[in-house]
C-alpha cells in the first residue's frame, strides 16, 4: 500500500560532519514529508552544500542517523543514492561540453543493444523526457553551444530523468529568467502531485515563498527551526537565517542620480551582431546605475560581451566621454577603462584552484611587475589584503583556494579583480547569481559605494525585483531588440515583463 502523501519520507537526526578541525554540520536536523516542498535556508557557508552532499552520497556524515522512506540510509555513492530513491541536481553545472544534451542527460544509463549504446533509442528517451518537462532545449546539440540558463535546464532533465521518491534542487533558476522559472515550478508541481517529496535551495525569497510548504533555516552549520510557509514571513526568515535584522534588501543611494543633462561617459548607437541582437541605443553617465532586464535569448549578455571585445559588432557604434572608441579585444576594454564581472564567475571569472590572492591581482599584474619583469610580491599582497577589507571577503588567508569558498565569497573575489583596475565603466551580468540574501545586500552596498565614486554601471539582471531596486533607468530587451528604457518612475514590474515578452513594444 501506498504511503499517504504528507507522511514523513526523510529523517535526519543529530547528523554531524567534521572536516579536520572544522565542524560544517553539528547535530542537523531534518524532516521532510511526501507530495509538499521542503526550502532549507541559510547563507553560503551555513552547510546546505555539506548537508545535500550527505544526503546524495558523495559525503558520509561522521556521527547521527538518516532513515528514507522507513529504512536506514546511508548511501556510499550518488549512484548509491540513486537505486534508493533519491536524485539531485546540483547548483554546480556537472554537464560535459563536448556531449550532445541527449548524451548528457542519460549518461551512465545509456540504452544499449548487444553491448553497444543504441543511439537512436538514446535520442529518442531523451526528446520524450525533454517534451514531458517542457524545456525549450534540442536533445541533439551540443551542450557547450548552450547558454548557461540553457544548460541549467539540461542539468535539471538529467536529475528528473531518474525516477525518485525524493528530488533535491540546488538553486535551480539561479541562471534561469522568470520564464524558464515557470516551467520548472510547473514540473515541481507536477511532482508534488506524484508524491515526490522536494528539497529545495534556494537565495530568492520571493520565490522561496511561491513554492515552500515547510522551510528549514540553518546558521553556521546548525539547525535554527522549521516553519510552514503559512506561519512565517520573509523579514523573520532573513532575521532567522543572517542572525540579524535587515531593514532593506536594497540598500538606498548613496548619492542624488545623474542629471540626465550631463555627459555620458559611454554612449552606443545602432549597436548590432548578426543573428543575436540588432539597433540597441543606449548611454549611461558617471555615477548611474543603468539596468538590463530580459529573457533568456533577448540578447543582453551578447551586448555586453560585445561592449567588452568579447565579440565584434556588425554594425553601429560606441563612443566614450565623446569619442567613438573600437573595441577590438577584452585588452582594449581594460585599456578603456572598461570592467566585466560575467555571469559564469566559475568558467570565466575566477581560476577555483589559484588563491585568493592570485585571483584578486590576476587582471592588475603589469601594477606589480619591476623594471626586470619581476613581481614586486609585497605589493600585490598589500592589493590583496586591501581588497579583502573593503569588501569583507571571508577567507582563512590570502592563499586559500578561491574554489574552497562560498559562491557570495567568489563573487567579491571577481568583483576586486577589477576593482583595482579603477574602472570608469563596470559591467555586472548578473552579479548576485547563486549568492545568499546576506551576501546579496553586502554586494549592492558595494555597487551603490562603486556609483557613489562616479563609476557608470550597467547592470544585467535576471531577477526583475533586482533591476527594478538597484537601477536608475532600466532597459528591456525582447529577442535581440530594445523595446524600452525608463526610469523606475516610468516602469511597473507589469509592464517590463510585458516589454519583455514582446507583448510591448
Amino acid at each position: 500500500m501506498e504511503a499517504a502523501r504528507g507522511s514523513t519520507i526523510l529523517e535526519i537526526k543529530d547528523v554531524t560532519k567534521v572536516f579536520g578541525a572544522v565542524s560544517a554540520l553539528k547535530d542537523m536536523q531534518l524532516s521532510v514529508r511526501r507530495g509538499r516542498v521542503h526550502t532549507i535556508l541559510g547563507e553560503n557557508g551555513a552547510g546546505k552544500s555539506t548537508l545535500m552532499k550527505i544526503l546524495a552520497g558523495v559525503y558520509q556524515p561522521t556521527s547521527g542517523s538518516i532513515v528514507l522512506d522507513g529504512a536506514p540510509y546511508a548511501p556510499a555513492s550518488p549512484q548509491d543514492a540513486a537505486r534508493a530513491g533519491l536524485t539531485i541536481v546540483f547548483q554546480e553545472l556537472s554537464l560535459c561540453n563536448n556531449l550532445t544534451v541527449a548524451e548528457n542527460i542519460l549518461a551512465t544509463r545509456e540504452p544499449a543493444r548487444a553491448g553497444f549504446i543504441n543511439d537512436k533509442a538514446l535520442v529518442r528517451k531523451a526528446t520524450e523526457l525533454v517534451k514531458e518537462l517542457g524545456l525549450p532545449v534540442s536533445v541533439s546539440e551540443k551542450v557547450g553551444d548552450l547558454s548557461i540558463a540553457q544548460r541549467q535546464l539540461v542539468e535539471i532533465a538529467k536529475g528528473l530523468s531518474i525516477k525518485a521518491k525524493v528530488v533535491i534542487l540546488d538553486e535551480p533558476t539561479s541562471s534561469l529568467s522568470d520564464s524558464e522559472a515557470e516551467i520548472l515550478f510547473e514540473i515541481i508541481a507536477r511532482l508534488k502531485a506524484q508524491g515526490v517529496a522536494v528539497i529545495y535551495i534556494s537565495h530568492r525569497m520571493e520565490e522561496i515563498m511561491r513554492l515552500s510548504d515547510d522551510i528549514t533555516v540553518v546558521r553556521d552549520g546548525s539547525y535554527i527551526t522549521t516553519r510552514e510557509k503559512t506561519e512565517t514571513t520573509i523579514d523573520e526568515l532573513i532575521a532567522l537565517m543572517v542572525g540579524r535584522d535587515m531593514n532593506e534588501i536594497y540598500p538606498p543611494r548613496e548619492t542624488a542620480p545623474p542629471a540626465m543633462a550631463g555627459s555620458p561617459v559611454l554612449t552606443v548607437k545602432d549597436l548590432s551582431r548578426d543573428g543575436e541582437f540588432e539597433n540597441v541605443s543606449f548611454d549611461v553617465r558617471p555615477g548611474e546605475i543603468l539596468g538590463f532586464f530580459g529573457l533568456i535569448g533577448s540578447g543582453r549578455s551578447e551586448v555586453m560581451n560585445t561592449l567588452f571585445g568579447i565579440r565584434q559588432p556588425t554594425a553601429g557604434s560606441m563612443s566614450i566621454d565623446g569619442n567613438r572608441v573600437s573595441i577590438a579585444s577584452p585588452a582594449d576594454a581594460i585599456d578603456r577603462s572598461i570592467a566585466f564581472v560575467t555571469e559564469n564567475r566559475k568558467e570565466e571569472g575566477l581560476v577555483l584552484s589559484h588563491s585568493v590572492e592570485s585571483n584578486i591581482s590576476m587582471v592588475t599584474l603589469g601594477q606589480y611587475s619591476g623594471a626586470l619583469g619581476f613581481l614586486k610580491r609585497r605589493r600585490e599582497r598589500q592589493a590583496a589584503v586591501g581588497e579583502v577589507a573593503r569588501l569583507a571577503i571571508k577567507t582563512a588567508s590570502l592563499d586559500t583556494s578561491a574554489g574552497s569558498l562560498s559562491g557570495g565569497n567568489q563573487q567579491k573575489i571577481v568583483l576586486a579583480k577589477w576593482l583595482l583596475t579603477k574602472p570608469k565603466i563596470l559591467i555586472l551580468d548578473e552579479p548576485t547569481r547563486g549568492v545568499d540574501v546576506g551576501a546579496k545586500f553586502e554586494i549592492y552596498k558595494i555597487i551603490r559605494q562603486l556609483a557613489a565614486e562616479g563609476a557608470a554601471i550597467l547592470l544585467v539582471s535576471s531577477e526583475l525585483s533586482e533591476v527594478i531596486g538597484m537601477s536608475d533607468r532600466t532597459v528591456v530587451m525582447s529577442e535581440g531588440r530594445m523595446t524600452a528604457i525608463a526610469t523606475k518612475e516610468q516602469m511597473t514590474p507589469e509592464k517590463i515583463m510585458s516589454f519583455a515578452t514582446g507583448f510591448l513594444s
